[in-house]
């Protein structure tokens, strides 16, 4: 995919020539909202975005389950289990091999406090979560365009730095849905870049967010902990299988490090020889790759755990929808 992305961020003759394929995927797509939704017995939380590739959705997550626990909520998580060979639904630990369960479904497992239950059918997974364990309110990871499962409360995720590239829909851009689909979520989060993006479409609350994370977690030995300071002078190599490797290797820079960048296709699945660089003194990652890299893991790799931060308002404005559905019933 990486090749085609390059003509996702303005008009190209390769794009151009994707377009009337992209007609065809709308009309698909439309197809699939006009599906008549299943309602749970518990609050959806959908977090989500329009466009391919990843924009920062499940530390958001990770973020609002801790936000709800906080407030005495008890939520649960569905999500898809991309890259995972089991369709599910099938409960997610942190000892859950990826390649069964996904990559994304492992980081939340291993970073949340809450049952993670994985699956296609999203309906199927939010419903053995709400079977199986205690949990109030669904957390639903990147499920804005599962229109069959009912939801109560939207959120999109954008890239700040990409955007929506040039505006049209798989294959000629990056689009999931038509951009107008903005119109109709509760809350936009502008994941860095410019936090504005004032050109979107709709009247949705809008929060800003950025990806916070200071201290490399050992990858053989978990409780070992070293700070930027540590690495500094070393022979690094920094590897990136996620939808913006770039974000990770600015994240990087703005450290103060420098490396070698090794930039791989949104959930590769990586093997010791893909590690193999000589003479490297540290590998670094994040951690949504490094649940991959774990059964084969060495002295020498270290993940990046980061935590969203997002603008002012957001917890509030979730937690009085949820506190108004409360009152309805």
């Amino acid at each position: 995919m990486a090749w085609i992305e390059r003509h996702w961020q303005s008009v190209t003759p390769v794009s151009a020539l994707l377009y009337p394929v992209s007609l065809l995927y709308g009309a698909v797509a439309a197809s699939r909202r006009a599906a008549t939704p299943t309602r749970l017995r518990a609050p959806v939380i959908v977090i989500g975005n329009v466009t391919v590739g990843g924009t920062g959705k499940t530390p958001l997550t990770l973020w609002l389950e801790r936000t709800l626990r906080d407030k005495g909520w008890k939520p649960g998580i569905a999500c898809s289990g991309y890259g995972g060979s089991n369709p599910g639904p099938q409960l997610v630990t942190p000892e859950s091999d990826p390649a069964v369960c996904g990559d994304e479904a492992v980081l939340l497992a291993r970073r949340s406090g809450c049952e993670v239950w994985a699956g296609a059918d999203r309906v199927a997974a939010a419903n053995a979560a709400l079977q199986r364990s205690e949990c109030n309110v669904i957390l639903c990871d990147d499920g804005l365009q599962h229109h069959a499962l009912a939801r109560d409360l939207e959120i999109c995720v954008i890239d700040g730095e990409r955007g929506l590239g040039n505006g049209w829909l798989l294959p000629a851009g990056p689009l999931r849905e038509p951009a107008a689909r903005l119109a109709s979520v509760d809350a936009l989060v502008i994941n860095g870049g410019d936090s504005t993006l004032d050109h979107l479409p709709g009247n949705a609350a809008r929060f800003s967010m950025a990806l916070e994370g200071r201290e490399f977690r050992n990858l053989l030995d978990p409780g070992l902990v070293k700070g930027t300071e540590s690495f500094r002078g070393m022979r690094i190599h920094a590897v990136a299988g996620i939808g913006n490797p770039q974000r990770f290797f600015r994240h990087l820079q703005k450290m103060g490090l420098d490396f070698t960048a090794h930039a791989y296709p949104d959930h590769h699945p990586f093997t010791a020889s893909d590690l193999e660089y000589p003479g490297a003194e540290a590998i670094l990652m994040t951690e949504k790759d490094a649940v991959k890299c774990r059964r084969f893991a060495t002295e020498l790799h270290w993940e990046l755990p980061v935590d969203a931060a997002p603008g002012p308002g957001l917890a509030d404005l979730v937690l009085r929808k949820l506190e108004s559905l409360s009152k309805a019933k």
